[in-house]
């Protein structure tokens, strides 16, 4: 792991939470999540076709609102 070096985001990301059994086509899901309540889709403000799902516990762990 020593290539790997530690770096901070900067700025913020527009979020919602995800729906139960909303459809996910154009949202990317890592194959290790299984989206549920409590997950959110993250657009790039930039690009508003680039979507992904990030799972609650890593929210949680990683993210607040001001």
């Amino acid at each position: 792991m020593s290539q790997f070096k530690a770096y901070r985001r900067k700025g913020v990301t527009m979020m919602r939470p995800y729906v139960d059994g909303e459809d996910l086509t154009g949202v990317s899901v890592s194959d290790s999540d299984i989206p549920a309540v409590g997950g959110m889709i993250a657009v790039n403000e930039n690009i508003d076709n680039d979507r992904w799902y990030i799972a609650e516990q890593w929210f949680k762990d990683n993210y607040y609102q001001d």
